[in-house]
This record gives C-alpha cells, structure tokens and sequence, in this order.
C-alpha cells in the first residue's frame, strides 16, 4: 500500500470572497475559494484547484496581461507569487495591513495595489532573476479614507484609484509634468468602479448609491509631457523603501511654465434606482472595446448598459444574495459573477442571454459524503437540505436534489451506481434516480424521527435509516417503499449504520456504548452485541465483511471479528487528531485533544489500512496489521478558520479577556441590510462568525486511486501521483532502455515487456506495449508470469482513462482477464481496486462515445431522408418532364 496521496482538487466550493479574473484566451475563469484558487475551463467543462495556498482568506487576486503569473493576496496583506504554468510559488511578500485590490498594468511590466488609503506601485516580476521580486517603484497618497479600486489606461500611463471618501483620484504611472494627480468628486457614497475609456483619459466612475458619471478630459494621451526633475527616494521610518513618493491634495497641482495642467469636466450624470427603491450597487466592470458597463446589486440584480449613452441593454436578477465581484472576459462576450453568500459562480453570455456556466456549492456544513460503485461520482449532503452529485473527473456538481426541508446527515449509492439514497432531520428518508433526475421513493417513519444514520445493503434492495430522538433503527422495502420492520433494542441515539459487503448483516453504533449486529434474514433480531468502553461514535466493514471498525468518544478505534464477536485489536488515536486552540478557549490545544474523538472512518480499498477523521484539522491514516500511523494529511493550514491556533495569541489577551470575543463592525457586508430600529448606521444585529475546522465525512473510492474528505474547506479529493512515483522491481545491470528497445527490434514482446517493468518507467512501459501488433496481444498475455499479469492491468487500467487507443487497450485488458481471470480471481482482494478502476474508465467511455455514436447515427438517418426527399423531388420531376413531353409529341 502507497501512501504518496497528494491533493488533487476541491470540490463543492467555487467561490467565497474576493475579485474573479478571467485567463488570458478568456476560456477559463479563475476563482477564489478559501486560502486557494480555483481554475475552471469553460470550454471543455472541468475545474482544477492550484495545489498552493495562503495562510488566510484571498481577498484579491491579479492576473499578469500574458496569464503566466497571478498574485495571491490574504485578508492580512501577505502576498503569494504563483506561476499558473508550472503551478508553482515563486516569492512570498507582506504588505504589512489589508490590501483592497491589486492590478498589473496593460503592458505587464508594473503593479499598484491600495491599501488604506495609499496606493503603491511595483515592477512587476520579469524574466531576469531577481532577488527581491516585489521592488517599490512609488507610494501614491491622495485618497482620506480607504481605496476600493484600480483601473489603468491602456498604455499603461496612468491609473485611477477610487475611494470610500467619495473620490477618485488620477495619477501618472510615470512622471508627467501635466498630470502629477487629479481627483474627481460629485458622488455620495463609495466609490464601487471607476474605468478608463479605450485610448483616452475620459473616465466612469460608479458609486454605492447608484449612480454613474461620465468625466471628459481635455488632453489625450499623446499630450502628456515628460518631467526630468530628478526625484530622491525616501526610506520610511520602518526602514522599507518606498521610491518616489507622491503626494495628492485638494488644491490644483503646481503648473509648469508653458505646459497646460490636464483638466475633468463632468458631460453627464445617471442615476441606476430611478424606481426610488433604495437597492445598493455592489460591484461594477467594464469592457473597453464594447463600451458594456455591468453594474450588480445587493438585490441580486445585475444591469447592462451601453456607454456613454447609458442605454439599458439587459437587466436579470440571478439570486437572491448580494453580487460581491463581477469580471468580464477579454473579448467581452461573457460575464463572470460571485455572489459569496451563497457561494455562488456564475458565467452569463449576455448576446445569447444564457448561462455558460452555474455552480454553486453547499452554503452550509457538508455532512456525508458517498463514492458510486466505479469511482466516476461522488454525493455530498449538507445542512442546505440539498443532496449534490458530482463529477469527479470535471470535479463540477451536475445534478441538486432540493427536496428536503432540514439538514441532510447521511448519503448512500446503491450498489446499481444509478440510485441515491439520502437521510434527513426532517423525518424522511429520500430515493432519487439519476436516468430522470427524480425522487421517485419517500419513505418515512410512523412517528416524526430524526434520521442521522443511513445505509443500503448490497443488493440494493433493504434501506436502513437510525433515529436520533426514539432510539430505534426503520427499516423498508427499496421496491416498494413500505416500512417492513421497526428494530428496537439501543438505549441511546443510533450513531452510525453500516451493512456487511458479503452478508445480510447489519451493524449498528450508538451512545449506549455498544455495536449491534442485526441479521437481515432470521426474522430481524440481533445477532450479536459488542461492548464498548465510551460511547459509539462511527462503524464500518472491511471491503472482504471479515472484520468491523469501531470509533469511540474516548478516540479509540477498535477492531472486531464479526462471526465470533472477539475483540482483534485496538488504536489510541487520541493522541493524533492535535486539535488547534479555539481562540475562546482557555485552556491548551494538548488538553483540549484529550476531548476529542473520531467521527468517521473509512477502510482503503485493500483493507489493509483505515482512514480515520473527526474535529481536527488532520485525517489520520493507520496500518491495520501494525496498529501504527502511517501518515497524517493536513486538510487545511488556513488561519481564517477556527480551532487552527497551537497556541494562545497573547497579544488578544487583556484584562477583562481576550480580544477575540469582541464583536467588531457590523458584520461581514454579505446580504442586503436589514436595520434594527433605531439603528442609524449599518446593521447592528449581524455578526461575524469563524467557521470550526472540522472533518465530517471520509470515503475511499473504489479504486483505491483516491479519496474524499468532506470538511468545513470543502470536498476535499487526494490521489496517488503514479507519475512521480519511481519503484524499480527486480532490477539489475541489464536491465536499460537501449536493452529494452533492443528486444523490440528483436520482436521479444514478452521479455521486452518484462524488462521494462522492471525499469518501472511510465513512458517506456508504454511505448514497449504500443510496438507489439495486435495480433500477437494474446500470445503474449498468455506467457506473462502471475506477478506481471497484476502489474500489466494496473497498467492497462490507468492509461485506458486518458489513452485515445480504446479498442488496442481493451483488448490487452481482455486478454488478461480471459486467460488469468481464475487465478486472479483467487487473489480479488489485492485485484478489486484495479478492476474498478478498468470499470471507471471503460463506463465513462462508453458514455462519451455512446452519446457521440447517437448525434452520428441522427445525422446519417436525417442526410438519409433528405436525400431520399430530394430523390422523390427529381424523380417528380423526370416523370413530369416525360409526361409533357409525351403530351407534347401528341400533340404534333
């Protein structure tokens, strides 16, 4: 078993706070999410999670005008250089205070971000290798109150900031002598966007209250003049450099000698609420080329005009949530929207009015997690009600079911991969269908009970649901939805539900501090009854049904032989969840542990190890047969959670207690503001809230590839990296590429392919496989050595995923199956994860081709009928052609 699991994506998160960007060819929008970003492909409908991180919440993003770099920036002001080609961290830089937005001008070679009320521009990183990749070049102060944005000019001459104070201030990226700064006035309120107009210096500037003014410049931008005053840096009282510092202010520039000072005039003024319904503006982009001006709204609302004229083109309301940040595309068809309250990402094609692309994760905690029979899905619920399906190849939701009205605790598949089975606090245990994306089963108790458990047994047909409140187990019929027995005997909630894999056993957990076994098919009684030493908390099977996995409140993990209900072994992992310190908490993170336990637990596909997760930030992952911990995975290192800190921050703490328990401002801004009476400013009844690190669910694919983690993050999958995995077998000084080659030359299939899995090097296992003719694949398969026949079809297994050579692979993976398949049967523990994975590859194939085979078979039948149509119309036309001309020869 290999333990090289990496992270691979994150899944049911797509955006929470800060500015979306769009890639430079306009195909893919980048997203924040959490303390990572998110990459989605719009044309080919999948998403990738950048295996880097910050150590809080991003808070602004930029992206460089050629897409090869993005800078990260968390809600502290420390900054991440990300290489989106290698996908790798370049530098790491600290603002030192909340940075606002962040902006690379046109031309890629500077960059101003804001912070209070300063803006600061850098050079940006080039190809020479620097020491220090963030170099000052100037501080712009101007702005009395914090900057909210960034615009450049489109030869990157000047750049405008807005501000809460109501202004917007214009200055020169270099040192012109008739624009040192300028601001612009005339609005009430904050400054949301303000944009440059294509190839001049005429400006937008939008503002929360909702109105929008149009300022004319009277020079170009071909009538800025250089100014060669030499200029001395100035070193701050930290000791930072901070290049040339400007200075704005309210009075007018000093003017130089015959050269005219650049002068604003504002042409007009529009106003979006002109119903009077008080609807603030939230969030503002503008497109250059085609003049398109979308403006978003604490409504949910969005509008597009057409500048300068301020025409109306569109108005939609696409949720009911605050648009928090909108990004258009470089060619200005689609528009990106994030809505952070529901964690929402739309992409809006505005000439079609249709959506390019809708996601949206769970708003709230993901409770349970499931993984379909060939790995190809996955299903989360959550406390939204909603049950989600996803795929984990696009790593995007492509079915909600919204039907229950509380928490979702507990999800399932059956064992056919096409039904999905949910549990909730709203007393209702659901059926839904994937062919028709139905619930078409409801089934329910005959007194109101809070279901917290589920499970299905293998052959689909017996559904299991554990009660919080009666203590009692339902059980009902998959086919008919009546309830067929109600099984009473805990004395405490039921905890957790789990069937045997290979018998109608059932195996039940509870707080009354024991594990039931219930046999299926002797009129319902127990079977037997496990003693625990604390109270039940998770239980689980082996992939063989041969042994049961028991996690306790007092963090041990206990394990039983279910047919002589011996207890086999046992392991304190109370010692391993290292819980942070909640920063409330008065007590150490050590301490705190001691009263933590394992919620959830999970076996590989092998069974020869065991996931185990709970309140902690680590997933904890143990060799059965050694009782000892193999490795720990760290979910999350992001600050913005709770329960992160090791130790207690001094520097919160006072006299009258700690700082942390001080409510500051008024809540996080995401939704509309509903005032309490009285209240004149903001609203004093919202609060902020940090959100515990915790994992709620763990499940191993069937593969054995991959697993899933459902935390407060997100879902969160971890794959193996064969790629980079080197594990030579059997090697010796012969064994070489040029000898391997040689035997191809020779037409030594077999031994060239032994040779090369000795060498154990991916590419050249391939290249040997692909030189054998198809008409030799059986003869060699049925030489291999046993040992070779399981390496060959983990081989075939994982390259038929993403090979375009299906029929040549499928036949080698038929051929070891034919030929070997008794004695691999004998060893299908060792073999299962291989199979599933040869399954996983081969079903989404055939969906991709059978889809593709129907649209070539339509548009043969109709190219058929019309040619058949066209046919019957020229053979008219010859027989009336023949009958005129009869009619015509009569007649002479």
């Amino acid at each position: 078993m290999k333990f090289a699991y990496k992270f691979s994506n994150l899944l049911g998160a797509f955006y929470r706070h800060g500015n979306l960007c769009f890639s430079k060819d306009g195909n893919s929008v980048i997203s924040p999410v959490g303390n990572r970003i998110s990459v989605f492909d719009l044309k080919n409908n999948k998403s990738e999670t950048l295996p880097v991180s910050t150590t809080k919440n991003i808070s602004c993003l930029g992206i460089s005008p050629d897409g090869n770099l993005a800078i990260l920036i968390d809600e502290d002001g420390a900054a991440v250089l990300v290489s989106l080609v290698t996908r790798a961290v370049l530098h790491h830089h600290h603002f030192h205070s909340p940075v606002h937005s962040v902006s690379f001008s046109p031309d890629g070679k500077k960059f101003v971000i804001t912070k209070e009320n300063v803006a600061l521009m850098y050079h940006a990183p080039g190809r020479n290798r620097e020491f220090n990749a963030f170099a000052l070049d100037k501080s712009y102060y101007g702005p009395f109150d914090e900057t909210t944005c960034i615009d450049w000019t489109d030869d990157s001459k000047c750049f405008a900031v807005g501000s809460k104070d109501m202004t917007t201030w214009i200055f020169g990226a270099e040192r012109w002598a008739n624009l040192i700064y300028y601001s612009l006035g005339g609005h009430k309120d904050i400054i949301v966007g303000c944009f440059f107009e294509k190839d001049s210096l005429d400006m937008y500037t939008v503002s929360q209250e909702g109105t929008l003014c149009v300022w004319e410049s009277d020079t170009e931008l071909e009538g800025l003049r250089n100014d060669d005053d030499d200029v001395e840096e100035i070193i701050g009282e930290d000791g930072e450099t901070r290049g040339d510092v400007i200075k704005g202010s309210t009075d007018t520039p000093k003017q130089v000698e015959g050269i005219k000072n650049v002068r604003y005039s504002q042409r007009s003024k529009h106003y979006f609420n002109k119903a009077g319904d008080f609807n603030k503006l939230t969030a503002a982009a503008f497109h250059k080329k085609t003049h398109i001006l979308v403006t978003g709204f604490a409504s949910g609302a969005f509008h597009l005009h057409e500048l300068p004229e301020f025409d109306l083109i569109h108005s939609l309301s696409i949720s009911d949530q605050r648009i928090s940040t909108i990004a258009m595309n470089p060619t200005g068809d689609w528009i990106g929207f994030g809505c952070s309250g529901l964690g929402q990402l739309l992409v809006w094609e505005w000439q079609s009015e249709s959506y390019v692309f809708k996601q949206q994760g769970h708003f709230n905690n993901m409770n349970s997690l499931a993984y379909s029979p060939d790995g190809q899905y996955l299903v989360t619920g959550g406390d939204d009600g909603k049950v989600k399906v996803w795929n984990t190849n696009s790593g995007l939701c492509f079915v909600t079911f919204t039907e229950h009205s509380s928490s979702v605790t507990n999800v399932a598949f059956t064992s056919s991969g096409f039904v999905v089975v949910s549990a909730s606090l709203d007393g209702t245990v659901r059926a839904f269908d994937l062919h028709r994306y139905r619930n078409f089963r409801t089934m329910t108790s005959p007194r109101p009970a809070q279901f917290s458990s589920l499970a299905v047994d293998s052959s689909g047909e017996l559904v299991c649901a554990g009660s919080q409140d009666s203590f009692e187990i339902f059980l009902w019929s998959m086919q008919t939805g009546r309830l067929l027995e109600v099984l009473s005997g805990h004395e405490g909630p039921v905890s957790n539900l789990c069937f045997s894999p290979v018998q109608s056993v059932l195996a039940s957990v509870s707080w009354d501090k024991t594990v039931r076994l219930w046999d299926m098919l002797d009129s319902w009684e127990t079977k037997e009854t496990l003693r625990l030493t604390s109270d039940g908390l998770a239980v689980t099977y082996r992939p063989d049904g041969q042994e049961l996995a028991v996690a306790s409140l007092d963090g041990e993990i206990t394990f039983w032989n279910p047919q002589t209900g011996g207890q086999a072994g046992s392991i304190a992992g109370r010692h391993d969840l290292q819980m942070g310190r909640k920063e409330t908490e008065k007590i150490t993170a050590k301490q705190s542990a001691k009263g933590k336990s394992f919620t959830s637990l999970c076996y590989s596909a092998d069974g020869e190890s065991i996931l185990a997760g709970g309140q902690s930030k680590f997933v904890c992952i143990y060799n059965i047969k050694e009782h000892v911990l193999m490795k720990k995975f760290e979910i999350s290192c992001n600050l913005s959670l709770d329960a992160m800190e090791e130790f207690l921050d001094r520097r919160k703490m006072t006299e009258f207690g700690s700082l942390s328990l001080v409510d500051e401002g008024t809540g996080d801004g995401d939704g509309v503001e509903l005032s309490l009476p009285g209240v004149k400013r903001g609203d004093m009844s919202s609060r902020r809230f940090k959100p515990e690190i915790r994992v709620s669910s763990l499940c191993f694919s069937p593969t054995g590839r991959s697993w899933a983690a459902a935390s407060t993050e997100g879902l969160l999958i971890y794959s193996l990296d064969a790629s980079l995995v080197f594990d030579p077998y059997d090697l010796d000084m012969d064994v070489t590429p040029a000898s391997i080659r040689q035997q191809v030359k020779k037409k030594e299939w077999a031994s060239a392919i032994l040779l090369s899995f000795r060498l154990n090097e991916m590419p050249l296992i391939r290249e040997v496989l692909e030189a054998v003719p198809y008409d030799q694949i059986t003869v060699v398969c049925s030489s291999l050595p046993d040992v070779y026949v399981d390496k060959l079809l983990n081989f075939v297994a994982s390259t038929l995923e993403k090979s375009n050579h299906l029929q040549f692979y499928l036949s080698w993976a038929q051929c070891l199956l034919t030929l070997h398949g008794q004695k691999l049967k004998n060893r299908s523990g060792a073999v299962l994860p291989t199979v599933q994975q040869l399954l996983k590859s081969i079903q989404r194939h055939s969906d991709d081709l059978s889809k593709l085979c129907d649209w070539n078979i339509y548009n043969i039948r109709y190219a058929a009928a019309l040619s058949k149509q066209r046919g019957m119309k020229r053979t008219a036309a010859e027989s009336l052609i023949s009958i005129s001309g009869s009619f015509y020869i009569s007649g002479l």
